[in-house]
């Protein structure tokens, strides 16, 4: 099944991609630690990391993958699908740099807005986290160029392309800390952020030659906002909203804790979302850069029903991988803290405090996929709005709860209150889909929805006595750490898989059909 396969391919990158992330976040823990220094990093690149979430994996990508893919189904083939990339192109290029400009010119306000002002930091201080953010900003012209032609491969299915390049921003981030970092955090900090910039540099260019040798060479024209690209940006403006709840949601979380809490909690917030990202980024934008393409064609081609089975599918497949990681960040996350960040500068108690927050953020890990899976049901129909109006309603929702956790809970409230808030959003969402029957759970999603769930519970059970086993080994050598979080997270996905058999969540049967598929495909192929 093509799901399957490209969601492997886009997963198995990613997967190498995130691993290289916990390394970087583990190294700049080490020579960071979770202070001032870390906070003000983290708030400069906030900005950029939302603004390639809204872009590049949200409302470009919503808005111009079906315009892309209709320009091709309406007769004119590739050639129309590119000439209307050009189009986009002209004027998103001269948008991106006066957009650039603006903010690095408006930096201190963009990082007050950002940090809440923090917690009474010194001039001195707040100064160094402006003098951060003008270094990151220019990653956004950066990165939405990346996404357009990423867009364009994704249409054309080589979605490893556009997966690959995050590869290439951490690599950037590990050399920076690796081999510059110095013995003051502040300077190393400063090193990072000219890292991202750097990284996105390297993007645009794996982007550029992975374009080429695809055949797509786009040219640059005078601006002109004709039909289409007034429709183009229609779409995106909503689509920004929509796709990008749950970073706006942490937007707020991270404006709030700056303001109300002591140093430290928006790295312990942003350590924690970083696990929580792992599983998001190999399940979720892969299902969600593969379904929104697939759908989109499957509709202009008039194959409803094929569309509809296909995200039953992509739900099916979102649960059975993201149930076991949620019931594993609440049951675990103190060793899986401890054995990731717990040396150098990040100590025995940021440990504790940083593995709340990940059991906050974990409790909505189901329905930030979901929603990954979701949208595209919206977005393949050009309709960008809806999303929005749901987003809005999130967004509302995450700002109540973080005023009210906060005070009582602390830094656990505001990753609380974003896994609330996302819950709410898709509820909504498949609420909406349902109502127009554009969605409905056919008998095999119901069947084995019950059953995953009951698989990962009996994993959860599993992980409680093995973590008791390997808690002493998470504070020993590179090595030791390596293999008790291996044994860890090896043995809850053997313990879950037998689970799932043993719930008829999955059956042998169909283990058996998907490697007859693979074989038979591989024969064709062959």
């Amino acid at each position: 099944m093509s799901l399957v396969r490209n969601s492997i391919t886009i997963g198995g990158l990613t997967l190498v991609s995130r691993v290289l992330a916990l390394l970087r976040d583990s190294l700049q823990a080490t020579f960071v630690g979770a202070g001032f220094a870390s906070d003000a990093f983290l708030v400069a690149f906030r900005l950029p990391n939302m603004f390639r979430a809204l872009f590049a994996e949200g409302a470009f990508s919503a808005a111009f993958i079906p315009m892309f893919n209709r320009k091709v189904a309406e007769g004119g083939g590739r050639p129309a699908g590119f000439d209307f990339a050009e189009r986009a192109l002209s004027v998103l290029f001269p948008v991106l740099v006066v957009f650039t400009i603006a903010l690095i010119i408006a930096a201190w306000p963009v990082t007050y807005a950002l940090s809440g002002g923090f917690n009474d930091p010194s001039p001195e201080q707040f100064a160094f986290a402006v003098t951060l953010s003008r270094i990151t900003l220019p990653y956004l012209a950066l990165i939405s160029l990346v996404s357009l032609l990423g867009g364009i491969l994704n249409s054309l299915d080589r979605f490893w392309v556009n997966a690959a390049a995050p590869i290439l921003l951490n690599i950037a981030m590990i050399v920076g800390l690796w081999f510059f970092h110095g013995d003051d955090p502040y300077e190393t900090a400063r090193i990072q952020a000219i890292s991202v910039t750097a990284g996105g540099a390297l993007q645009l260019i794996w982007l550029v030659i992975a374009s080429r040798q695809a055949g797509v060479s786009l040219r640059f024209r005078m601006p002109r906002f004709d039909a289409d690209i007034r429709n183009l940006l229609k779409l995106i403006i909503p689509a920004a909203a929509g796709a990008g709840a749950v970073q706006i949601n942490l937007l707020v979380s991270t404006a709030l804790a700056g303001r109300l809490l002591d140093a430290g909690s928006i790295s312990y917030i942003y350590y924690a979302d970083r696990l929580n990202q792992l599983p998001l980024g190999l399940i979720g934008i892969g299902l969600g850069t593969i379904l929104l393409p697939t759908i989109s064609r499957m509709l202009n081609s008039g194959q409803q029903n094929e569309a509809m089975d296909i995200q039953n599918r992509g739900i099916e497949l979102a649960l059975f991988l993201t149930l076991p990681a949620t019931v594993a960040f609440i049951i675990a996350s103190e060793p899986i803290v401890r054995g990731l960040f717990q040396h150098g500068a990040f100590t025995a108690e940021d440990t504790i405090r940083c593995s709340w927050a990940l059991s906050a953020f974990s409790l909505g890990l189901p329905s930030y996929v979901l929603i990954k899976v979701l949208t595209p049901g919206f977005y393949a129909r050009e309709d960008t709005r809806t999303p929005v109006r749901y987003a809005t309603i999130s967004i509302a929702v995450n700002l109540i709860g973080n005023l009210v956790l906060i005070p009582t809970i602390g830094h656990v409230g505001p990753p609380l209150a974003t896994a609330l808030a996302s819950c709410v959003n898709i509820a909504l969402l498949y609420m909406e889909l349902r109502r127009r029957g554009h969605f409905i759970a056919d008998s095999r999603l119901r069947h084995r929805l019950p059953r995953l769930a009951f698989a990962a519970i009996i994993m959860g059970a599993a992980l409680f006595g093995l973590d008791l086993l390997i808690e002493p080994y998470t504070t020993g050598s590179i090595m030791i750490r390596f293999l008790a979080l291996a044994a860890l997270v090896g043995g809850g996905f053997s313990i879950y898989g037998v689970a799932c058999f043993l719930t008829g969540a999955y059956r042998i049967a169909d283990l058996k059909a998907l490697l007859r598929r693979r074989s038979s495909q591989n024969g064709v192929e062959g």
